[in-house]
C-alpha cells in the first residue's frame, strides 16, 4: 500500500538518516524538514538583517522573507494575517491571552472553564488568572474513552458566569479529537469567548480557522516540521485590539513620549522586542511543505497509522490503552500502559532498541489522575511513519514483557 510516507517529498528529515532510529515522539517535537533547514539558512547566509526597521536590501529582503512567511501561515489557515501572531511557542501565546485579555476582562464571579485533559500549557495560565483575580476555574471532565462531557461544558455556560473556555483540539496525552466548531458555538450562544490549543491538530489535519470560529487558536512550530523558538496565536481582529499588550518594548508602539504611550496596528502591538526571524521563515517553509502534501492525505495517513497500531497492540498481554477505540476519534497518537512495568522502564527498553518514544504524564497530570495513572508510554506518528515502525514498536514491546517475565 503506498502512503505519503513513500514519497520522495517525506524524505527530507535529516536525524531520520541515523541507522536503526524509529522516531515516535512527533507529539513531543517532530523532526525538522529540510526545507525548513534550508531557508533558515539562506536567511542567515543570504538575507541577514533586521525586519522592520532599515530600508537597505538586506533588511528589505529579511522583512519580506519573515512577513511572506507570516502570510502564508495565515492563508493556510484561512486567518487574517494581521492577526496572526508571532511568539516563542504555544505556551507563550497561552500566556498571552491569560494576562492580556484575562486582566482585562476576568474578575470576581467569572468564571473559566478548561477540560480534564488539557495540556499544563492551557490549564496553569488560566488556574492562576482565576487565582489573581478571585474568579472560579472549573474543569470539564471526561468519560472512560477520555471524550469530553459536553453535558458538563453546558451546565457550566448554563450559570451565565463563563467568562472563557479553554480547550484542546486534540490531547497529546489520549490522542483525542475535540468537536472545537462545537464547543466554540456552545460558548458563544452564552456568551463566553473560546481559545483552542491547537498544537497537536494543525500538524495532523485539515483546519479551517474560519469555520472553527474561535476568539483564540494558538499552536507551535516545533511539532509541525518547522524549527523551536516559534509559536502562532491566531486572534479575532476586533478582541486583540481591544485588548492591552502582553509585553511592552520595541516596535510594539506608534508613538512614545514621557506624556503618553500609543500601540503600534496589528500584529505589531503584540510583538514586542526583536522577533524570532529565522524561526519565522523557517516555519514558513515548514507550512509549504505540508501544504504541498495536503492535509487531507496528511490526516490519511496518520489515521491509518494509527489504526494499525491500535489492531496490532491489542495482542500484548496486559496492555491498556488510554483514549478513544477508534482511531477516526482520536489523533495520531496512542498511549498505553502495561500491567506491572513502569512507562518509564518500557521507554529505556524500547530506546535501547532505537525506538522513540515518550513516557511520562504528559504535561496532562489531571488525566493522568482522573484514569489513576501515574504516567503511561506514548508514541505518536508523523508524515514519515511506516507500518514498519509500528511494528518494530510491537516487538520492542514483545521484548519489554520477556525481559520482565
Amino acid at each position: 500500500m503506498s502512503t505519503i510516507a513513500d514519497t520522495p517529498l517525506a524524505t527530507g528529515f535529516p536525524s531520520l538518516a541515523r541507522e536503526g532510529v524509529v522516531y515516535l515522539d512527533s507529539a513531543a517535537t517532530s523532526q525538522t524538514h529540510q526545507r525548513s533547514l534550508d531557508a533558515m539558512s539562506d536567511y542567515y547566509e543570504h538575507h541577514r538583517g533586521t525586519v522592520h526597521r532599515s530600508v537597505y536590501p538586506l533588511a528589505a529582503e529579511a522583512t519580506e522573507l519573515f512577513e511572506g512567511a507570516r502570510d502564508r501561515i495565515a492563508e493556510w489557515l484561512n486567518w487574517p494575517a494581521r492577526a496572526t501572531i508571532f511568539t516563542k511557542n504555544a505556551t507563550e501565546a497561552i500566556n498571552l491571552v491569560a494576562y492580556a485579555w484575562g486582566r482585562a476582562n476576568v474578575g470576581p464571579g467569572d468564571t473559566i472553564v478548561v477540560s480534564e485533559m488539557e495540556h499544563h500549557s492551557n490549564f496553569v495560565p488560566w488556574h492562576l488568572l482565576c487565582a489573581e483575580a478571585g474568579a472560579t476555574f472549573t474543569c470539564i471532565p471526561v468519560d472512560d474513552e477520555c471524550m469530553l462531557d459536553l453535558d458538563a461544558l453546558d451546565a457550566a455556560l448554563a450559570t451565565g458566569t463563563v467568562k472563557m473556555v479553554a480547550v484542546g483540539h486534540v490531547s497529546n496525552a489520549a490522542g483525542t479529537i475535540n468537536p472545537v466548531a462545537d464547543i466554540v458555538a456552545r460558548a458563544h450562544a452564552a456568551g463566553a469567548l473560546a481559545c483552542i490549543d491547537g498544537t497537536q491538530a494543525v500538524p495532523q489535519m485539515p483546519v479551517d480557522l474560519q469555520e472553527i470560529d474561535a476568539d483564540f487558536y494558538i499552536w507551535t512550530g516545533h511539532k509541525a516540521y518547522g524549527p523551536t523558538g516559534v509559536g502562532i496565536l491566531h486572534g479575532r481582529p476586533e478582541v486583540l485590539e481591544a485588548m492591552p499588550p502582553f509585553l511592552g518594548g520595541g516596535h510594539m508602539i506608534a508613538s512614545v513620549s514621557v506624556e503618553e504611550i500609543r500601540f503600534g496596528t496589528l500584529p505589531a502591538k503584540f510583538e514586542a522586542g526583536t522577533l524570532q526571524v529565522a524561526e519565522g521563515i523557517g516555519l514558513g517553509a515548514a507550512v509549504d511543505f505540508l501544504a504541498e502534501l495536503g492535509m487531507e492525505n496528511v490526516r490519511a495517513h496518520e489515521q491509518e497509522m494509527c489504526a494499525y497500531a491500535l489492531e496490532r497492540l491489542q495482542e500484548i498481554p496486559g496492555i491498556e490503552i488510554m483514549g478513544p477505540k477508534d482511531a477516526g476519534r482520536r489523533g495520531a497518537l496512542v498511549a498505553f500502559t502495561l500491567d506491572g512495568i513502569h512507562p518509564h522502564d518500557v521507554a529505556e527498553i524500547l530506546g535501547s532498541r532505537g525506538v522513540c518514544v515518550r513516557a511520562g504524564h504528559h504535561c496532562a497530570q489531571p488525566l493522568m489522575k482522573r484514569f489513576a495513572v501515574a504516567a503511561t508510554t506514548r508514541a505518536s506518528f508523523a508524515v514519515h511513519s511506516t507500518r514498519a515502525d509500528v511494528d518494530a514498536l510491537v516487538d520492542a514491546i514483545h521484548e519489554v514483557r520477556r525481559i520482565f517475565e
